[in-house]
């Protein structure tokens, strides 16, 4: 009789880092549907709802936090998986799990404490999301989360620790221990099938639900791209930022008979055609890559190491030009360098400031491995677990009680 599950995996995957007493009054859940839980319940998650995605958290009421963007990349992600045939509660839990561990002021905080925190290894998002998982939130006293193997997995888009020759990583040294026991019997740097449907879900998320609220906000108007020299203007943004975008990705989407141009928000017609093509882009991308994924790959049930998710270049391309849209009329637009100046300010003075005065300024529950640590760039690393975990409005308010309005 195979020690499988219904959709393959094994023992192997199933298992925990650390041994948990079992609960009397617990009902029975796969191992999967219960990380789900755990991390659908966990504080991280819900520090996300007050932290920047592309437009800034309390702008208008109808723009995307980190954490409906999470949401909408669990949806997406456990729809495909599911038609793939791996766990649908699994993918969903890499879904929300995905962003924990990115600071105040989205990937402009990352910026900003990776330059300060690099005498104990930098910073990475995703690797603080790891860090969230089996360390710092807290379920299971020094296991974090204590997720399986195969959940843990498919959250690490980048399976490998800090390297010359990689921007992004996925684990820091403090963490390694951890990072080796997932990964054991793993491919050597490649991800598994789940990481790479989460990664695919978040670009999709990203690509379409951030462009919408920047129509809504009336920051984009699509007829744009009517114009040769912007559609190249958008094209060459694509390729510099996100390696892929071409004329004929800008032409097909213009041509479809949902393309939205004009000022959308401004009538509940408008409003139903932006989502409209919100939901077709989003079945589109989603559709492709599973139809291409199955017609490599046959019919049966995929996970883990079975397959590689096949994205063509035309979906990539598409995703690519309205990531680039945004890029150029949302998070270049007027203002927003100096604004986003002025936040990298104040982190690293926040960071400054903690420093100078820890462990008094830190939560309770972090002042222990401050005093615990070996050295000053551990007592940094909890330094700069401290303002990552910080919302928006709660990294303003830090800053303004250890550093001053200015």
């Amino acid at each position: 009789m195979s020690d499988q599950d219904e959709h393959g995996y094994s023992p192997h995957d199933r298992a925990r880092w650390a041994g948990e007493p079992r609960k009397l009054n617990e009902a029975p859940r796969g191992t999967f549907e219960r990380d789900r839980a755990r991390v659908l319940h966990s504080s991280a998650l819900r520090r996300l709802a007050g932290k920047t995605q592309v437009v800034g958290v309390g702008v208008d009421d109808f723009p995307r936090t980190r954490l409906t963007h999470t949401l909408e990349v669990a949806q997406v992600g456990r729809e495909i998986g599911a038609a793939l045939g791996a766990d649908p509660d699994l993918v969903d839990a890499a879904g929300l799990a995905h962003d924990l561990g990115h600071p105040p002021f989205g990937h402009n905080g990352e910026k900003a404490l990776d330059r300060v925190a690099q005498e104990c290894g930098g910073f990475e998002g995703n690797a603080q999301s790891f860090r969230e998982l089996v360390r710092l939130e807290s379920k299971i006293a020094g296991a974090g989360l204590n997720l399986s193997r195969a959940t843990l997995d498919a959250v690490s888009k980048y399976p490998w620790p800090r390297r010359p020759d990689s921007r992004k990583y996925g684990v820091y040294a403090d963490d390694v221990e951890a990072f080796t026991w997932m990964r054991t019997g793993a491919p050597d740097g490649r991800r598994c099938l789940e990481a790479q449907v989460m990664d695919w879900a978040d670009d999709v998320a990203y690509s379409v639900h951030d462009l919408e609220d920047g129509i809504h906000a009336g920051f984009v108007d699509l007829a744009v791209l009517d114009d040769p020299a912007e559609a190249q203007a958008v094209v060459d943004v694509g390729r510099e930022l996100y390696g892929a975008g071409d004329l004929d990705a800008v032409e097909r989407l213009r041509a479809a008979p949902w393309w939205v141009r004009g000022r959308a928000s401004a009538s509940q017609a408008g409003l139903v055609a932006l989502k409209s093509m919100t939901s077709e882009l989003t079945a589109r991308f989603s559709l492709a890559a599973t139809l291409a994924t199955r017609e490599r790959y046959g019919t049966g049930s995929l996970s883990r190491y079975d397959a590689d998710l096949v994205v063509q270049a035309d979906e990539r391309a598409e995703c690519a030009v309205l990531k680039a849209v945004t890029a150029r009329w949302v998070m270049n637009r007027s203002g927003v360098a100096s604004a986003q100046s002025r936040e990298r300010e104040l982190l690293v003075a926040l960071v400054t400031a903690i420093r100078d005065a820890a462990p008094e300024p830190l939560e309770p529950i972090l002042q222990a491995p401050w005093r615990d640590a070996r050295d000053d760039g551990a007592r940094l690393r909890v330094i700069i677990d401290q303002v990552a975990r910080l919302t928006d409005a709660s990294a303003v308010r830090w800053y303004e009680r250890l550093v001053g309005r200015g």
